[in-house]
């Protein structure tokens, strides 16, 4: 199993104002491509925290209705796993967040997937790079 990282879906549903370079082109071809992994049964997980940023930023860009949309198709998946973050999360998130120069979010994607025995994460954020015993799987 994977961890899901928000930036998936961000990059598989906004649009990037102005030109494409190819590889932006190729990140958004394979967010996309991961997407159909999932949705083709793929076992992963995530957070509240992170379904909450997906929603969050694709109201924004996209609208409400859009927003609904995606985060019901995401919970009617089975295959995604979405855990709960509670205030010892984000205590131990500050600690990780300083440690490795990472956000936030980053941090409790962090400690979920250490919860849950995971070292590989789908994501296209760069900052996951600087946790030596996380995998990166662009």
């Amino acid at each position: 199993m994977r961890f899901l990282d928000s930036s998936v879906f961000l990059h598989a549903y906004l649009r990037k104002k102005g030109a494409v370079t190819p590889k932006e082109r190729e990140i958004k071809r394979r967010a996309k491509e991961i997407l159909s992994e999932i949705e083709a049964g793929e076992q992963v997980l995530t957070t509240v925290i992170h379904i909450s940023e997906i929603t969050n930023i694709i109201e924004a860009r996209l609208g409400l209705e859009a927003s609904l949309r995606l985060l019901a198709r995401i919970l009617s998946l089975k295959n995604i796993k979405v855990f709960e973050v509670d205030e010892d999360d984000y205590k131990k998130a500050i600690v990780i967040a300083d440690r490795f120069y990472i956000s936030l979010n980053d941090a409790i994607a962090y400690i979920k997937m250490r919860e849950n025995n995971i070292n590989e994460i789908y994501t296209f954020d760069k900052h996951f790079r600087n946790i030596p015993d996380i995998q990166v799987i662009p």
